[in-house]
């Protein structure tokens, strides 16, 4: 038997897709993309929604076989440098948010009720810079207990929208569902210049229409629907998260556009809210 995870009562209304594009979003004071994030408190996440009584995050950063939870019970969650050749001061950086156990429970169950038949737990790992690099700069304090939930890049968009419409439900118990990746994300195309490139403005355009006319099955199909599809994401695990997000907020939901700016001339930080109509 499933049970709510507190008696609250407070519900959050939106789920969140955040590109957080390159490591240096931890310290480079330059990109837009940083400050949207340092402002989500104040200007993001609406005034009248309850404070998260925990963040499920799912990161492009962690892929399984099955979808897989951390379970962290005993102290703060770990932070992982899973990032190379980057400045020292960024290997200095923590993010001691605490481990969220109760979350991972209610995520399994959830899932493995949905008909996802195995999923697992990993109670060593921490959050991977996909997680805690943005949560760094959305909830600084890192008081609000994490959970991060896994993608499975063997399987298809479809897969990881019917993953968050199975989470659904945690949005009842003040739980913020936060998708974490990148709108586009093909690391050999980076270039270092101001230019945005046509391939990715067009994919990021695309993206755009699509989501906010609610055509959520073609972004689900975007292999065969969106142009230059497999160059915005030769690999899929930066773009699942968007499609969980997209699922947990619900077929009904309206997905706005809540920040849009670029890096290495195609690198989109478009980044979305999914609310669902009061």
């Amino acid at each position: 038997m499933m049970t709510a995870m507190n008696g609250s009562g407070m519900k959050i209304q939106d789920t969140y897709y955040i590109s957080h594009g390159s490591p240096t979003l931890s310290i480079d004071e330059t990109m837009p993309a940083r400050h949207f994030l340092q402002s989500f408190q104040q200007k993001v996440y609406p005034k009248d929604a309850p404070r998260p009584s925990s963040i499920l995050i799912i990161s492009g950063h962690w892929e399984t076989s099955y979808p897989t939870v951390n379970v962290v019970s005993n102290g703060p969650n770990e932070t992982i440098y899973d990032f190379y050749n980057f400045p020292k001061s960024m290997y200095q950086l923590k993010y001691p948010a605490p481990g969220a156990p109760k979350l991972a429970k209610r995520v399994k169950e959830l899932l493995t009720s949905s008909g996802f038949k195995r999923v697992d737990e990993d109670k060593k790992r921490g959050l991977d810079h996909g997680a805690w690099v943005p949560l760094m700069l959305m909830y600084p304090e890192a008081d609000i207990p994490v959970c991060q939930l896994s993608v499975q890049t063997d399987k298809d968009a479809t897969y990881h929208y019917n993953m968050g419409k199975a989470l659904a439900p945690l949005k009842d118990d003040g739980v913020l569902i936060v998708g974490s990746g990148a709108t586009t994300h093909n690391l050999r195309m980076l270039r270092n210049t101001t230019s945005v490139q046509p391939w990715a403005q067009e994919f990021d355009t695309w993206l755009k229409e699509a989501l906010v006319d609610g055509r959520y099955e073609d972004v689900n199909d975007y292999k065969e629907k969106a142009p230059h599809a497999t160059v915005a994401h030769p690999w899929p695990d930066h773009f699942y998260p968007l499609h969980v997000a997209m699922g947990a907020g619900g077929a009904t939901s309206k997905a706005e556009l809540i920040h849009t700016s670029w890096g290495l001339s195609s690198l989109s930080y478009s980044s979305y809210k999914f609310t669902v109509p009061a």
